[in-house]
């Protein structure tokens, strides 16, 4: 190991269950910052104990000398430390949809929740086999956006499947909303479906909604003859048509069973429109 060559990081880390937060040190470190920001990182929780989380954010110190780097610990708190309660418990637990190709079992796509997260990346627990390298997408049932991932940490969870690390092609902290850039109106009407199923051959299929928004909808009875990531055609007559990439599938035994999320990839085009919702009148607090 080169002399003058490590570092010391210290990075903010949250606990997974929203009520402890904190800054880590880290000594005599050869990662850059970024490296450290795209994989978990354990500490002690004094509430949970042992956790690990993706870092919220990182600052690099000065460098260490290898005096310091014997005597130091790998993880130190700074000299102030500040805990304070997180304002939503549960910010790390959004349900997603990762799907791309595994070279175990090929095509795939598997509904799950995240563990962690930051503007980086996320943790998720996986069934499906992956592989260090592979590039997927992750796609929020919040919001039903998507994002390509890259896969930067897997090791097996302690019941089954693997914690799952995916890393941002570019930061995206909007990612991680929970409201939609757009409102969602409950409406019903008859669309027609167009595209290629799972096995590579054309299908036309008439379907409706169950809900639309200006960037896409949820539509009903196509989920087995679609894939996540797969481009369909959407037409209502009289209406016009537009492409839409499928964001997500229904599992069987849910709510969403046979069920599609759908998001407009034709932004100038939209074969409906949502009418805008006016809030309710405000009572008045006078008497009559």
């Amino acid at each position: 190991m080169l002399s003058g060559t490590s570092k010391i990081y210290s990075l903010r880390i949250r606990c997974p269950y929203g009520d402890y937060d904190d800054w880590v040190t880290l000594h005599a470190r050869f990662e850059t910052l970024e490296q450290l920001s795209s994989q978990p990182c354990t500490f002690e929780c004094p509430t949970h104990g042992a956790q690990q989380a993706f870092p919220l954010e990182g600052m690099e110190k000065q460098a260490s000398s290898p005096a310091s780097q014997k005597s130091s610990p790998i993880f130190s708190p700074p000299q102030t430390k500040k805990s304070r309660r997180a304002s939503e418990r549960k910010a790390f637990h959004v349900p997603v949809v990762v799907y791309g190709w595994s070279k175990v079992i090929g095509s795939f796509h598997e509904t799950t929740t995240t563990l962690m997260f930051n503007a980086s990346g996320t943790l998720v627990r996986l069934n499906t086999p992956v592989n260090l390298g592979d590039k997927l997408f992750i796609v929020s049932k919040f919001t039903q956006e998507e994002q390509e991932v890259r896969v930067v940490f897997n090791e097996p969870h302690r019941q089954d499947g693997c914690e799952v690390g995916l890393a941002f092609q570019k930061p995206a902290p909007a990612f991680w909303r929970k409201t939609r850039r757009s409102t969602r109106a409950a409406e019903t009407f008859r669309v027609f479906v167009r595209g290629t199923d799972r096995n590579g051959n054309p299908f036309s299929q008439s379907s409706q909604t169950a809900d639309i928004s200006e960037d896409g909808a949820r539509l009903e009875g196509v989920a087995y003859l679609t894939a996540p990531g797969q481009v369909i055609e959407v037409k209502r007559r009289w209406h016009g048509k537009a492409r839409f990439r499928v964001a997500w599938v229904g599992q069987i035994g849910t709510s969403e069973s046979n069920q599609i999320g759908i998001y407009n990839v034709d932004p100038v085009r939209l074969p409906w429109r949502v009418q805008a919702i006016e809030p309710p009148p405000a009572k008045s607090s006078k008497k009559s």
